[in-house]
């Protein structure tokens, strides 16, 4: 999964030179949906999102209509490398959404650290980018880690109890639906050349439709918490894949970046002490195969 999950921005990279963004995540999006839905209508599970489609449709413009494109938008500037480690920020961003939302585990001195060292190693990649006038590439990435982060508070509270195979599927769908326009106005006058084709189909198939199942199996067999251990591993492979593939620059600062955002990472998302407030659940409490937080379910870093 760590692999499957750090290739889609050398894909978006390849694709967005031929295709339009929009374009780039209806094809995404409407190829998943054809080949999760018929396994959700074929278990029957469909009736668990009764009375929830407003927080589905919620959930799916923080993880998927919004964050596709602006990523997509975004590395028509940026290199794939770079994209992969801003959005490497995501459980960083998660801890302060959640504290904000009134979680309560507490925000201790190592968290804080951890929340300091990642947003260090943002600005050492940001810094240079906005120097040479691309401000806005890097706003729309920290965007989509803000919907990234944001989008498993909905599910949490919203669509706990509704399959993820399910959520995955349906709003895959719903966002095939708001795309379709879009990417009808924006189709290519002349067919892509086989490396743009084979990155959609890549980023489709093995990206979204494949990844998606495997992951949902991933939980199964390890449990949620442990299968997201794959956040700290798709940055790496990302910025493995931009160099090796597309040569981009593997620099000093780039490496640096990545240290600080992956350390940050793992201290800012460590278990904080909860208060004396009683919950219906206590991080540690959920067997294997629920989520211990919020995040656990369904942050993935697509």
């Amino acid at each position: 999964m760590g692999l499957i999950w750090g290739t889609p921005y050398l894909m978006i990279k390849i694709a967005v030179d031929e295709v339009s963004p929009p374009m780039v995540v209806f094809v995404r999006c409407v190829v998943g949906a054809v080949v999760l839905l018929p396994v959700v209508v074929h278990r029957k599970q469909l009736a668990t999102l009764r009375g929830r489609w407003w927080w589905l449709i919620a959930f799916a413009a923080a993880e998927i209509v919004g964050p596709w494109l602006l990523l997509s938008d975004a590395e028509r500037t940026l290199s794939s490398g770079t994209t992969g480690l801003l959005i490497a920020t995501v459980p960083i961003i998660g801890v302060l959404i959640a504290w904000i939302a009134g979680d309560r585990r507490r925000v201790t001195p190592v968290r804080w650290t951890g929340l300091l060292l990642g947003f260090g190693g943002v600005a050492l990649l940001a810094v240079p980018t906005v120097e040479s006038g691309g401000a806005w590439p890097v706003t729309e990435m920290l965007l989509v880690a803000i919907g990234y982060a944001g989008a498993p508070l909905i599910a949490d509270r919203a669509l706990r109890d509704v399959p993820g195979l399910v959520v995955t599927a349906t709003c895959l769908a719903f966002a095939s639906l708001v795309y379709a326009p879009a990417a009808a106005w924006t189709w290519p006058e002349s067919m892509p050349s086989g490396r743009a084709l084979l990155a959609l189909a890549g980023l489709a198939t093995v990206c979204t439709a494949l990844a998606f199942v495997l992951f949902f199996e991933l939980i199964k067999e390890v449990g949620a918490a442990r299968a997201t251990v794959i956040t700290y591993v798709n940055p790496a492979v990302a910025v493995a894949l931009g160099a090796v593939v597309l040569g981009e620059p593997l620099t000093l600062s780039v490496g640096a970046a990545f240290a600080l955002i992956l350390v940050g990472s793992v201290l800012a998302t460590r278990g904080g002490t909860v208060s004396p407030t009683p919950l219906p659940e206590t991080p540690g409490d959920s067997p294997a195969g629920t989520p211990d937080h919020p995040h656990d379910r369904y942050t993935a870093t697509r």
